[in-house]
């Protein structure tokens, strides 16, 4: 596995030696450079606790979301040396970056795809390499597109994959058969895979097991154990709670790489600091939430996509159709090419005061496509819903 040169790795000085020694073995010592205000009583009396700077974040967080993570999973245990805790997934994609790619180093991609992840890279001075998903009454990833890409010695040093499991905005889980091809691939080439997961529990079915019995439905990459995996999730979709700033990072993958993948994780989080206190301090409480908060918004996205279905299906000219959906907040409407994608969102602004999100800016192959949001209350979604198919009959006329 291709680490990059930019994080510094190697064995521990004879100091560092000796103290991790005596820490492993409970000794206590203090410190004559220790410049930690909040051990030598000098913090506000508000924020007393003292400060850990534990690289993956504090211990107690993280044994909260494994235990989490495991009773969702239906696994017995998640090692909490496996996790490290920060800030985003944003957050995680950069450091991951610097883990795996020296600068003009690349990342292969999804397309369609949220572009997030191209404009993190260009910040990284990291090539993105895009690999088609492709829409035949459901979407398939083009495996053989992504083979090409890393054929030949790999001439465009692609050291990760970026899986976005379920997709937004295709809505599309990695199928079972799809996720065998891509760990046979990363495998011969020598290649991470980097899963984003955040939008995973929103499954659009109600029936996921039976679903899952016949490979189309999802599967999580957290756990891997095949080659070496970075799988992201956190507070943002899981407790509909983008403010509450707490995404993780749960490496996985053959022992060798994954230690030292952690070791190197290890280095960067240190010299970004640890999450801040006073949210890892909140992170049980609020991980108590996501049960319920689960059900909530599950029960929003399918009441709406259900509407949506019926809403198109109702809809007297028949110009629009939903394209199929199995997990996440966002789906694809689809209305006749003849329609200029930016035509239609100017139409929408202008005359019902509502934004939209063109295909294009998701990289779509065709004109003809906006993503909509399952989000919002049922009598605004069905306005809003209503303004779209009423535009396109519009513009059809025109």
């Amino acid at each position: 596995m291709h680490f990059s040169s930019r994080v510094e790795y190697g064995g521990l000085n004879p100091i560092a030696d000796e103290e991790a020694k005596d820490r492993s073995r409970g000794v206590q010592f203090s410190k004559l450079n220790d410049a930690n205000p909040t051990i030598h009583g000098l913090a506000p009396e508000t924020l007393s606790d003292p400060y850990k700077a534990d690289p993956r974040g504090p211990r107690e967080s993280r044994e909260t979301i494994c235990s989490f993570l495991a009773k969702h999973e239906g696994t017995a245990r998640i090692d909490s040396d496996e996790l490290f805790v920060l800030s985003s997934t944003s957050q995680a994609y950069s450091w991951l970056m610097k883990l795996l790619c020296d600068a003009g180093d690349s990342v292969l991609v999804p397309k369609p795809g949220y572009p997030l992840v191209d404009s993190i890279a260009r910040l990284e001075c990291v090539r993105s390499i895009s690999y088609p998903l492709h829409f035949d009454g459901s979407w398939t990833i083009d495996i053989a597109a992504i083979e090409e890409r890393l054929a030949h010695g790999n001439p465009q040093h692609i050291r990760a994959i970026v899986l976005i499991n379920p997709n937004n905005p295709t809505a599309s889980y990695v199928q079972s058969w799809e996720r065998q091809q891509l760990i046979r691939l990363c495998a011969s080439y020598d290649i991470a895979i980097i899963a984003d997961e955040v939008f995973f529990e929103y499954d659009l079915q109600s029936d996921t097991k039976e679903l899952e019995r016949a490979g189309t439905g999802g599967q999580r990459f957290a756990g891997e154990s095949r080659v070496l995996t970075f799988a992201l999730d956190g507070f943002s979709k899981l407790l509909a709670a983008p403010h509450a700033k707490v995404g993780w990072i749960r490496v996985s993958g053959p022992q060798r790489e994954r230690q030292e993948a952690l070791a190197r994780i290890d280095t960067i989080a240190d010299d970004y600091l640890p999450m801040s206190n006073i949210i890892a301090q909140r992170i049980p409480e609020l991980l108590s939430l996501a049960d319920t908060q689960l059900a909530k918004v599950r029960t929003r996205v399918r009441t709406n996509y259900a509407t949506l279905l019926r809403m198109v299906a109702e809809h007297p000219t028949g110009v629009a159709d939903v394209l199929p959906a199995q997990a996440g907040w966002n789906v694809l409407l689809r209305f006749p090419s003849v329609i200029d994608e930016d035509a239609l969102v100017l139409s929408l602004l202008r005359k019902h005061r509502l934004s939209a999100q063109p295909g294009y800016y998701f990289d779509m192959p065709s004109n003809g496509v906006l993503a909509v949001s399952l989000l919002p209350e049922r009598q605004v979604f069905e306005r809003q819903i209503q303004a779209v198919l009423s535009q396109i009959d519009e513009l059809l006329q025109a």
